[in-house]
């Protein structure tokens, strides 16, 4: 698993999972021992100690809830709730295209659009690149920032959720820019 899918891969787990699930155990323990630095590959050192300190399970499993789960959610973390005639039917069959398997859970859920960006880096397809700015530029970066900055604005009463989203703010920046990067280089035939 390379960089760019273990960033998606985290921070996508940490927005779709609740935080008493049981899968989640490793990368809590990751990050309440300081640890998580030693395998994050982008210079966000601040944040992830500031991630390490806010990292009580008992009080993000409320947040958490408060924010994300049933219709009394804060905020909603769906692109159809921010993008106008959005709708989950196109991120899912964008997603299907590509070859991904999906279950019966909305495909159009934060956390889940950054698994999917990490899935499809994992599949190395010769398209990989264009499906990832695809994902990036039609489905992720139209509302992510809306749906971040309710976070930090006033929903998330922990500053672990505060901190995340400040980290997924930045990572998601700096991995779409390696995305053109890479495009770039891709498309300039060799001399």
């Amino acid at each position: 698993m390379n960089e760019f899918s273990v960033v998606c891969r985290v921070l996508g787990t940490l927005f779709y999972r609740q935080p008493q699930d049981p899968l989640l155990a490793p990368l809590f323990t990751l990050i309440q021992a300081g640890k998580l630095q030693q395998h994050w590959p982008l210079e966000q050192d601040e944040l992830l100690v500031r991630l390490q300190r806010g990292c009580d399970v008992k009080l993000l499993s409320a947040d958490f809830n408060a924010m994300f789960i049933g219709s009394e959610r804060s905020v909603p973390p769906f692109r159809s709730d921010y993008v106008a005639g959005a709708s989950e039917a196109q991120v899912r069959t964008f997603l299907q295209q590509r070859g991904m398997p999906l279950g019966k859970a909305p495909a159009d859920h934060f956390g889940s659009l950054l698994l999917a960006a990490s899935w499809l880096e994992d599949q190395s397809q010769e398209d990989e690149v264009q499906a990832q700015i695809t994902l990036f530029d039609e489905y992720l970066l139209p509302w992510c920032d809306r749906f971040l900055g309710k976070l930090t604005a006033a929903h998330a009463t922990s500053d672990f959720y505060r901190t995340l989203a400040q980290l997924a703010r930045e990572a998601i920046q700096t991995m779409r820019d390696e995305l053109a990067e890479y495009a770039q280089d891709e498309e300039t035939p060799e001399a």
